[in-house]
């Protein structure tokens, strides 16, 4: 491929290394003051790197620059949920940060569009090289955002527990890298696949676990979860609602093109690996919620939870568990940027964010509107039909009885059942409660205007299944 075509199919990501940049200098020489316009100049940037996908050398382009990249509808299908949802983390956060937790910086768009930049080589990362880079990019921003409000302990100590057990998970992932390198003699996903088709030496096999075992921890997968309560708990909420979705369906779409692309064929070695992941992950996450009475470190749970319903069609290796994948993710993005702007929402009289879950007691007489959207995403959350969150358990649990892992699809029928009450516990709280009166009510047209347009693609989700599937189905078929 010549060079004109291999950076036209990089554009979307040169527009946001370029937006970034630019706005690094402008937060650098202006100050905080320009802020505002900092975030919406960034929001633009995204949307014009979310129209370049439509085009076919982006979307369609191949290999380029050697087999370090690719460009292809898995990779554009991972993007645009990307780019949307690091718009919406951006734009929910001016009023977080306007109230008493201090101002918005200027660079925290910059942070936001820089781990973009990361995510997008992520997931066309067709070379463990590019992989790295690309990991590494993100995980650099996402240490800084972690920690972004300096004077507060909790984000100082989310900051620094996400950098050290991050470093530890990228040095297991380098480890299992230098292994398969070692024993394979390639680093890119089809010289590695080519070598484990001869047959699986113990080295290949220890260098599969550690790179699996690396991506756990960036997926927050269990064993590999412990540092996600935490942190999702100490970070600015905005921020969470940031790893919650964007990195999550990087992390996902890179761990899926390494299994299916780079290991597939040793695929009944790794997917013992990650059935254990997928049957862990949703009980740990089920069980562990029950308990919190932090709102956010609930949902941190619920993203375990979550993840292991999605490990579930990749631990399929078929085309049709591999778009079950792709169509959860895509749902529950949008499920979890709408609860987390619903969780913005719960602030005192003083504005001063509030997290405690008996602060939403008897909140849907004080404010119905609030109330009935936090009830939405939670049914959705939980499975509960009709909303689209049942939809996007349904396809997981069918991929599985159709490559004939019956008993993990039943494993993760019950481990819905058990992760539904800390649901409804919150639902009971909103409902039935004692008017708690901590919560003040919220004036914000942009953050209505997010929250209303999720609780509307719950609801009437179904109307998009014909483009979901179709778009799933044609990304699932690149990489097979």
């Amino acid at each position: 491929m010549n060079g004109l075509a291999s950076f036209l199919a990089i554009l979307p990501e040169g527009v946001l290394s370029i937006a970034a940049l630019a706005l690094l200098m402008v937060a650098a020489f202006a100050g905080d003051g320009t802020a505002r316009k900092v975030s919406w100049v960034a929001v633009v940037a995204l949307g014009v790197a979310l129209v370049l996908l439509a085009q076919p050398a982006v979307h369609a382009g191949g290999a380029v620059f050697d087999g370090l990249y690719r460009a292809d509808a898995f990779a554009a299908f991972a993007k645009g949920l990307i780019y949307v949802t690091a718009a919406a983390s951006i734009l929910l956060a001016p009023r977080f940060f306007d109230g008493p937790v201090g101002g918005l910086r200027a660079e925290y768009p910059v942070l936001i569009l820089l781990a973009t930049v990361g995510m997008s080589i992520m997931v066309s990362a067709t070379d463990f090289v590019t992989l790295y880079v690309g990991l590494e990019l993100n995980s650099l921003a996402g240490y800084v955002l972690a920690s972004f409000m300096r004077k507060d302990v909790r984000s100082a100590e989310a900051g620094l527990k996400y950098f050290v057990l991050g470093a530890l998970a990228s040095g297991i992932l380098l480890y299992g890298m230098s292994l398969l390198y070692g024993f394979t003699g390639s680093t890119s996903f089809t010289g590695v696949a080519a070598a484990l088709s001869d047959g699986l030496s113990n080295g290949e096999l220890f260098g599969i676990v550690f790179v699996l075992s690396g991506l756990a921890f960036k997926i927050s997968a269990v064993p590999f979860h412990m540092w996600t309560p935490d942190v999702y708990e100490g970070a600015p909420t905005p921020v969470t609602t940031f790893f919650a979705s964007a990195p999550k369906v990087a992390s996902l779409a890179l761990t899926t093109r390494v299994a299916v692309v780079a290991m597939g064929t040793a695929g009944q070695s790794w997917q013992q690996i990650v059935i254990f992941c997928a049957v862990a992950s949703i009980f740990l996450g089920g069980v562990a919620a029950i308990n919190q009475p932090n709102i956010k470190r609930l949902l941190a749970y619920s993203s375990i939870n979550h993840v292991g319903f999605a490990l579930i069609g990749l631990a399929t290796g078929t085309p049709q568990g591999v778009a079950a994948v792709m169509s959860y993710l895509a749902i529950y993005v949008v499920m979890t940027v709408g609860a987390f702007a619903c969780v913005l929402q719960m602030r005192d009289a003083e504005g001063r964010p509030v997290e405690s879950i008996a602060s939403l007691g008897g909140l849907v007489h004080s404010q119905p509107a609030l109330a009935g959207a936090f009830v939405i995403f939670m049914f959705s959350l939980a499975g509960i039909p009709p909303l689209f969150g049942f939809w996007a358990k349904f396809l997981v649990f069918d991929a599985a009885i159709a490559a004939n892992l019956f008993p993990l699809a039943v494993l993760g029928v019950v481990g819905s059942v058990v992760a539904a009450f800390y649901y409804l516990k919150v639902i009971k709280t909103i409902c039935l409660d004692p008017p708690s009166g901590e919560l003040a009510a919220s004036r914000s047209l942009l953050d209505s205007s997010i929250i209303w347009l999720c609780a509307a693609v719950v609801v009437l989700g179904y109307l998009l299944n014909p483009a979901l599937g179709q778009a799933s189905a044609a990304a699932a078929a690149a990489l097979f």
